[in-house]
């Protein structure tokens, strides 16, 4: 008579299966992890700057509202700006206690004026123009670019990027600029906080908002 034998146990081949299934589940994690660019706590990543340049060189008109801070061995003081560029004309409204409560200065097609409760002054340079009347000056010429985190192309500069190629530290007609934050506008990155020293002069801007205008 035939001897009846009984099937071998099949959890050994489950157990077997699901360790394969579970080491393979691992390994796409870690692939997944793997492929992920890093990240900043700010959400920038690598390569970012590099495919955005031509946007933000081409983002030319737009309006700032910030506030500056000025620190000299003399005096460490601040004030709220609203800044309007376009590629023609600006116009920047100083006030509060270094701009010495209300100024407005603007420039059109190589004319300046400064505007304040004294008069309305002129003058060949924004720069001459606010030592002249305020006694400080801001790199004027220079700011629409350094703001956005590109050199003035007019001069030799020196630029280091981060290890996420943002440009970090940029070296320009004797002034140095540190980029310490930045945040995205319209799908791009562009800086929230810079710090600009020359000699003994430390100048602090701090974006509260960026917006883009109509010229």
């Amino acid at each position: 008579m035939p001897t009846l034998t009984s099937p071998s146990p099949r959890w050994p081949l489950t157990q077997h299966s699901s360790r394969l299934w579970l080491a393979g589940f691992a390994l796409l994690l870690l692939a997944g992890c793997a492929s992920q660019a890093p990240m900043d706590e700010s959400g920038r990543q690598a390569g970012q700057w590099e495919r955005q340049q031509a946007e933000v060189e081409a983002f030319d008109t737009w309006t700032l509202v910030g506030k500056a801070g000025l620190r000299t061995p003399e005096e460490n003081v601040s004030a709220n700006l609203d800044w309007n560029q376009t590629p023609h004309y600006f116009r920047m409204l100083i006030s509060g206690p270094f701009g010495g409560g209300r100024n407005v200065l603007e420039g059109r097609e190589g004319r300046f004026s400064l505007s304040n409760s004294d008069g309305r002054f002129e003058a060949e340079t924004p720069e001459a123009l606010m030592e002249e009347q305020l006694g400080w000056s801001l790199p004027v010429s220079a700011m629409p670019d350094w703001v956005r985190g590109l050199p003035d192309e007019n001069d030799n500069y020196q630029l280091e990027t981060d290890e996420f190629g943002f440009p970090s530290h940029l070296a320009q007609d004797g002034w140095e600029i540190d980029y310490r934050d930045w945040e995205q506008f319209e799908g791009m990155w562009l800086p929230r906080r810079l710090i600009m020293n020359y000699d003994e002069v430390r100048i602090t801007l701090v974006v509260n908002q960026w917006q883009a205008s109509e010229e």
